[in-house]
């Protein structure tokens, strides 16, 4: 089982607390390793200063060349120090702070609050100091802020144990504990496995990219090739450093924890599926139309519609007509999406879309009864589906439905019996996208392919998708998660 060791720079920094065989003094810790080759040993520095080349950071330092799991870890150290860096990763934070915080008044100009494991007092800033202790992992944390006309962050700064005050104390050792039992808890007995892959899944999601039998078969193809499939949700993005692999089975956004996951998993040299880029590429219409476009790949008609710009928006019609589509940039199955009729609708439409975007785009209608979805996996093609409209809608899924929202019925076909212009024009988009997971929707218009859409993590449920490869399907996205991990272990470029 995992050993727990817990640093601490004096023996009087944890005098207020129980003894325990499992704190250290920094002294002996640097002197002598703790634990032993065959048990994995967990760290918790929690020096009084983690400065450059200060007993803090050598703690840290040594703990990884010892191959001991430590919080803070030197990224995180160093990270933290640089102030122009973490200015930029918590730029989006700021900006939520007035939500929280006194709009006005003249009584506070600037305050903190204490994050322990990304847990504090304040219920109202709880998501924040979840997602800035997600971007910096350390024990204990302070988060300033100031008001200039607006509320923001103005630093992050590590705190030592021996500054907090009795409730404080009693407040850390409660979330240390939780911390502690919650991720170092003694793993189930289980086969021995060449590779670990985390599925980023949420079970309370009402249209997941996989529903629960694909999940399952996901997890099965990977036992058969040597790869544990561990399900994992939001709130384990602490062990993502345990795999050598990250599935993301999630519907993914730029703005949320999904990107948070990808783009820790990919700095922490782990094989992604979602990859970062591919999310921020594919999430956002805008850039996709433009990356079409460039690469001369066939698109609908479209215009880009800007706030405040109400010359473009009286054009639009006439180089369109109508009916027309609007989107707005990273809506996603169906969501964000209006089709107007006439002025008046656009109108109502743009006003209601512009509240949530800056930009939309603007598209002529074309309505098919079906839409491909041509599955693409490091550039060869996987699957082959025809989705329906809906019954009554000139959608995939009907969102305005009574009661749940409606889907279409689909129809999965041999990729070989799919139109080789489809395909051929599916393979193009990805080449522009990366060498990930992607989902081409491709409409007909009259004897043209044009691609809608290239979506990263694509639906593959089972008895959709599956439906002609069968376990076949799970173990090709598997036997991919095998091959990328076997070209990190040798240390070559895929």
């Amino acid at each position: 089982m995992a050993r727990l060791v817990i640093v601490v720079e004096k023996a009087s920094d944890w005098s207020v607390y129980y003894p325990s065989a499992d704190v250290v003094t920094a002294a002996d810790y640097l002197r002598e390793a703790v634990g032993v080759d065959d048990e994995r040993t967990h760290v918790i520095n929690l020096c009084r200063s983690y400065k450059y080349l200060g007993t803090g950071y050598y703690v840290s330092l040594l703990a990884e060349a010892r191959g001991h799991k430590v919080m803070p870890s030197v990224r995180t150290v160093n990270d933290l120090r640089r102030r122009s860096l973490y200015g930029l990763e918590i730029e989006d934070l700021s900006a939520k702070l007035t939500h929280f915080l006194p709009a006005g008044g003249r009584d506070t100009t600037d305050f903190g609050i204490l994050v322990y494991f990304g847990q504090t007092s304040q219920p109202a800033l709880q998501d924040l100091a979840r997602q800035v202790f997600e971007m910096f992992p350390c024990p204990l944390l302070r988060i300033e802020f100031e008001r200039d006309r607006v509320w923001q962050v103005s630093a992050i700064k590590p705190v030592g144990l021996q500054t907090l005050d009795d409730a404080q104390e009693d407040a850390f050792a409660e979330e240390l504990d939780r911390f502690s039992k919650k991720l170092w808890r003694k793993p189930k007995a289980r086969k021995q496995f060449r590779y670990d892959v985390a599925m980023l899944v949420d079970p309370h999601e009402s249209m997941p990219p996989s529903n629960k039998k694909a999940q399952k078969a996901f997890i099965a193809a990977g036992k058969e090739l040597g790869i544990e499939v561990d399900p994992i949700g939001k709130n384990d993005y602490q062990r993502l450093a345990e795999y050598d692999g990250l599935f993301i089975r999630e519907t993914t956004a730029s703005d949320n924890h999904t990107y948070r996951f990808a783009h820790r998993a990919e700095k922490e040299g782990m094989v992604v599926i979602d990859d970062p880029t591919s999310i921020l590429r594919c999430t956002n219409k805008i850039f996709l139309n433009d990356l079409m476009v460039s690469r001369k790949l066939a698109v609908p008609r479209t215009e880009i519609l800007y706030r405040d710009d109400t010359k473009g928006l009286k054009e639009v019609a006439g180089k369109l007509g109508y009916p027309l589509v609007l989107k707005i940039p990273d809506g996603s199955f169906s969501r964000g999406v209006v089709k107007v009729e006439d002025e008046a609708a656009l109108t109502k439409a743009t006003a209601e879309l512009f509240q949530h975007s800056a930009l939309l785009l603007a598209q002529e209608f074309v309505y098919t009864e079906f839409d491909w979805r041509i599955g693409v996996l490091n550039g060869e093609a996987l699957y082959a589906c025809k989705y329906f409209m809906s019954r009554g809608h000139w959608q995939i899924y009907n969102h305005g439905a009574k009661g749940a929202s409606k889907t279409g019925e689909s129809e999965t076909l041999p990729i070989e019996n799919a139109p080789a212009d489809v395909v051929k024009l599916a393979l193009k988009a990805t080449q522009a996208v990366g060498n990930g997971l992607y989902g081409v929707d491709i409409k007909r218009v009259g004897d043209k392919p044009v691609v809608i859409e290239v979506n990263d993590n694509p639906s593959i449920d089972a008895g959709v998708e599956d439906e002609c490869l069968g376990e076949e399907l799970y173990l090709r996205v598997m036997r991919e998660f095998l091959r990328r991990m076997e070209l990190k272990r040798q240390g070559i470029k895929d």
